[in-house]
């Protein structure tokens, strides 16, 4: 009996890694997405952080994706061109329901914006 609880145990804290490794390559990859997205000619760079949060929430859940904060804007690199940047935080839902959010997430993408 106590060796089925440390082996059930081990096996959900596996899970949760994985689920906390598979939810941030999706936020990470989706801040990208909205940054290439709002860094088009002619569009303006707030739409990136809808975009991201749209992305995450096709390739999740709509529960991660209200997890999560998003926000846009440009900036200037250090030789003087734009970036569009999008920048996500949040947290990663658990397995247990009852812990609820309590791994914390934050991804940022950045693109070149067009026309610059």
């Amino acid at each position: 009996m106590l060796v089925s609880v440390l082996i059930l145990t081990l096996l959900l804290a596996v899970l949760q890694v994985a689920v906390y490794v598979h939810v941030r390559n999706v936020v990470v990859a989706s801040a990208q997405e909205g940054a290439r997205y709002a860094a088009n000619a002619d569009v303006p760079s707030a739409v990136g952080a809808p975009r991201a949060v749209e992305i995450v929430g096709r390739a999740t859940s709509v529960q991660t994706a209200r997890g999560l904060s998003c926000t846009s804007g440009e900036e200037s690199d250090t030789s003087g061109l734009r970036l569009v940047v999008v920048r996500c935080s949040g947290s990663v839902p658990a397995l247990l329901a009852s812990l609820g959010n309590v791994l914390p997430l934050s991804a940022t993408g950045r693109a070149l914006k067009e026309g610059a």
